[in-house]
């Protein structure tokens, strides 16, 4: 059965990176982002078919994510290499294209088995989602089945509710009252 992460604080990482102009490589560690929200996720692996899908769609959310004090990371078990071809790689050949965050090489694994979402027998990750906030704690966790892409909407509506600071009741969106007790 996989750890409960949600209230406890993130497992520390550091991880080479291609920026998501495909031109630098960098480095992310979670102290990067102290004092900010992070939008953590994992994906099997690089020039698949669902992932391109879900890394543009969170690219195109950037603005919206900026203009709530969030980052977004993206982590699988490929190379920075790997990253910087599939970014520099033309959409109609299976390519990125730029991104507005940089994907993050965890080619030891460690990082996807801290945060539990590495399919051992496989060694890929599953689609995992971490919101973690400016202390580093992680306020929300997903992870579903690699054949199945997640939902930026979703996400910016829970990193939303987390940030209002009160209790958000089922479909709560922004602008809707929080509950009072």
């Amino acid at each position: 059965m996989a750890e409960r992460l949600v209230g406890k604080p993130a497992p520390s990482f550091t991880m080479e990176t291609a920026e998501g102009s495909g031109q630098d490589f960098g480095k992310a560690s979670l102290s990067d982002y102290k004092g900010k929200w992070l939008v953590l996720f994992f994906y099997p692996l690089d020039f698949t078919f669902v992932c391109p899908t879900e890394i543009t769609a969170l690219s195109d959310a950037a603005n919206e994510f900026e203009s709530l004090n969030t980052k977004v990371l993206g982590v699988s078990i490929d190379s920075q290499h790997s990253h910087r071809a599939w970014i520099n790689a033309p959409k109609e050949a299976g390519g990125l294209g730029q991104i507005n965050f940089p994907l993050a090489a965890d080619l030891t694994k460690s990082v996807a088995r801290d945060y539990g979402v590495l399919i051992e027998e496989e060694g890929i990750a599953l689609r995992g989602l971490f919101i973690i906030d400016p202390d580093g704690i992680i306020k929300y966790q997903v992870v579903n089945h690699n054949d199945v892409g997640r939902s930026v909407e979703e996400t910016l509506r829970v990193l939303q509710a987390l940030q209002s600071g009160g209790l958000c009741p089922m479909n709560w969106k922004p602008g809707d009252k929080n509950l009072t007790v």
